[in-house]
């Protein structure tokens, strides 16, 4: 089976870490700019992400406070992670990589890999530059 490449999304914001590390890895945070969700920040911790497809069960595997945070995504074998870190007083960058990409359908969106993938990553251009950029810079 041929994987096809992540997706990955890095940005700066003009926020001290603290503030987007709260918007990126609480259930409220995560609410204000991706999608409804039961998130807690805990090793193992299972919740889900209200997608437009309905509930996509999710799974904590790894975090370090204030730095990185991944958890599992669906049943397809998707891995999101968030990378977080100080560039200055003040100034965070943010990288959001999607992996576990496989060259297959989709099961719930009934589509090849390629098509969802091309699709999330023009989506995931928008969650990130507009969407987080608003929220945590106040926009």
């Amino acid at each position: 089976m041929k994987f096809v490449e992540d997706i990955k999304k890095t940005i700066t914001l003009q926020a001290p870490i603290d503030k987007v590390w709260q918007t990126v890895a609480t259930a409220k945070g995560i609410e204000s700019w991706f999608m409804p969700n039961d998130f807690e920040a805990k090793v193992r911790h299972e919740f889900h992400l209200q997608s437009p497809f309905g509930p996509s069960p999710c799974k904590v595997i790894d975090l370090s406070e204030q730095h990185h945070l991944t958890f599992s995504w669906d049943t397809d074998g998707w891995i999101v992670t968030f990378e977080l870190r100080e560039v200055s007083e003040g100034e965070t960058e943010f990288t959001l990589l999607h992996s576990g990409w496989k060259d297959a359908v989709v099961s719930k969106a009934n589509e090849d890999s390629t098509v969802v993938r091309k699709r999330m990553n023009h989506g995931w251009d928008d969650i990130v530059y507009n969407r987080l950029r608003a929220v945590v810079e106040g926009n």
